[in-house]
């Protein structure tokens, strides 16, 4: 955001005699105004933080489990000079929280980064774990976000680089680096690691690029009149200069996106897909003078048949995604489990930010989740500290479309896991045939409400870890909505 300077009492009356002098001239003021500019260095930690904010590290919510307590300095190690920065890894039970990440933030009124065409850093760790970093959130609009988000450390300093999708886009970037980390690659071991020598850096060598939306693939997706579709899948690969072609996470802003029948849908900077109008568009992409591989082929056919309003108490449920009520905090609503899960949809954790907005029947907004691909997928609540407990709950209630024609063998099956995968864990299934399937409303809506005892073999209710739904293939792709428990 920027931020407006106050003139100090001392120079006003020097501003007041230049308008004096200058009123009358021939020329006006305005005809020599020129655009504001921003300064552009690119270092960022060397020995000390440069340019950034007084904090230098702002954590991610300690409220959702952000531990603030394991960033620091460390004069013992380091890459170049004497100082790095170093970064304890908590573990999952760790009372001051589980995970640790955050941001920094450029002191002033942010960076012309147009010049660079990629973030570098070194890192080493104490063993070989996971982290992410990044550039471009700022806590604020978050505009030309890229993240990498599977760092493999190494136990020797190593050079890391994080290439930037359109450098051109980048006029004044407050956000100068990102970094999170958990022991999901550590098996919950706390871990150490070290950062040295970042700074944004003009490589020059940096080629091959390709630019994604919706993954790559081409899909053919239904739609409707008044809803919303994000545009996922959203990334960016360049090949670097030892060769590896590298691939990271990019905010849509750094795309030009196009609609080839606008009276259908339009699509805005976000990569919000609005739709307007029957008929049928094709929603493509490019990322500077690239075309990005991937589009929707978009059809819509009218007003959107929304699954049945809940009506239960609130003070009786627990909903994990649902628009008629809070949801508890949750990690993913897919987890993307390479290499063996196909699933797409519900790329996010946030349920305003999901597949599907469509207009509510009593006004306002209903959120979708569309999984395509489907052969399974979870809702993860395994990160929450502490974990989500339902050992007061009755049932488990969903309501699903499945929008392609249900054969005999189709099925589908709803887990229950508890924990954290880390350490025990009970799960239990319960499985809907393709007879039950087919029991819907007029609007296709099944809606299962499940006795949390049907769940054989789970266990531990007051730790639920994650919900999955499985399908083996049998059925690719359905709607879900309003996921929660509820005691009866």
């Amino acid at each position: 955001m920027k931020k407006i300077r106050l003139i100090k009492s001392k120079n006003a009356f020097l501003l007041g005699l230049i308008l004096i002098l200058c009123y009358g001239c021939e020329r006006d003021i305005s005809d020599e105004a020129v655009p504001a500019t921003f300064p552009t260095i690119g270092d960022i930690f060397t020995d000390t933080p440069i340019g950034l904010t007084e904090e230098f590290f702002n954590s991610f919510d300690p409220a959702a489990g952000a531990n603030v307590n394991g960033f620091g300095t460390d004069n013992a190690e380091a890459y170049e000079g004497s100082t790095s920065i170093r970064i304890d890894v908590p573990a999952p039970n760790d009372p001051d929280g589980g995970f640790i990440g955050g941001i920094f933030e450029d002191a002033g009124e942010g960076r012309n980064l147009t010049q660079y065409d990629a973030l570098t850093f070194w890192a080493k760790g104490s063993t070989t774990g996971i982290v992410e970093a990044g550039f471009g959130t700022d806590f604020v609009e978050d505009k030309y976000a890229v993240s990498f988000p599977n760092i493999q450390l190494s136990t020797d300093w190593k050079k890391y680089i994080i290439p930037i999708p359109d450098p051109s886009k980048l006029v004044q970037e407050k956000g100068m680096f990102l970094f999170a980390a958990g022991t999901q690659s550590t098996n919950g071991f706390g871990f150490t690691f070290w950062i040295d020598e970042l700074r944004f850096e003009n490589l020059g060598t940096l080629g091959q690029e390709v630019p994604r939306i919706f993954n790559g693939a081409n899909l053919v997706q239904e739609a409707f009149i008044g809803s919303t579709i994000q545009i996922n899948g959203i990334s960016y690969t360049a090949n670097l200069p030892s060769g590896i072609n590298q691939t990271i996470n990019a905010a849509p802003s750094y795309f030009e996106f196009s609609s080839s029948n606008e009276s259908v849908a339009t699509v805005s900077e976000l990569g919000v897909i609005s739709v307007s109008g029957v008929g049928t568009t094709t929603i493509t992409a490019t990322l500077g003078n690239n075309v990005a591989l991937g589009e929707l082929e978009l059809t819509s056919v009218g007003p959107f048949p929304s699954a049945p309003v809940p009506t239960r108490d609130a003070a009786n449920v627990i909903s994990l995604f649902s628009d008629a009520y809070t949801n508890v905090p949750v990690r993913h609503y897919n987890g993307f489990f390479e290499p063996f899960q196909t699933t797409e949809g519900g790329a996010g954790a946030d349920p305003n930010n999901v597949d599907l907005q469509v207009p509510a029947p009593g006004g306002g907004v209903d959120n979708i989740i569309n999984y395509t691909s489907l052969n399974f997928v979870s809702i993860g609540t395994y990160d929450t500290v502490p974990l989500v407990d339902i050992s007061a709950m009755s049932h488990l209630h969903v309501d699903i479309n499945v929008r392609e024609t249900i054969d005999g063998g189709d099925f589908l099956r709803i887990s229950l896991e508890s924990g954290t995968g880390v350490g025990p864990t009970t799960s239990g299934n319960f499985i809907i045939n393709s007879a039950a399937l087919g029991n819907t409303d007029e609007n296709g809506w099944l809606s299962l409400d499940i006795p949390i005892s049907s769940f054989s073999g789970f266990s531990d209710p007051a730790n639920l870890g994650q919900v999955f739904f499985v399908t083996d293939a049998t059925i690719s792709d359905i709607w879900v909505d309003n996921v929660y428990f509820y005691n009866e």
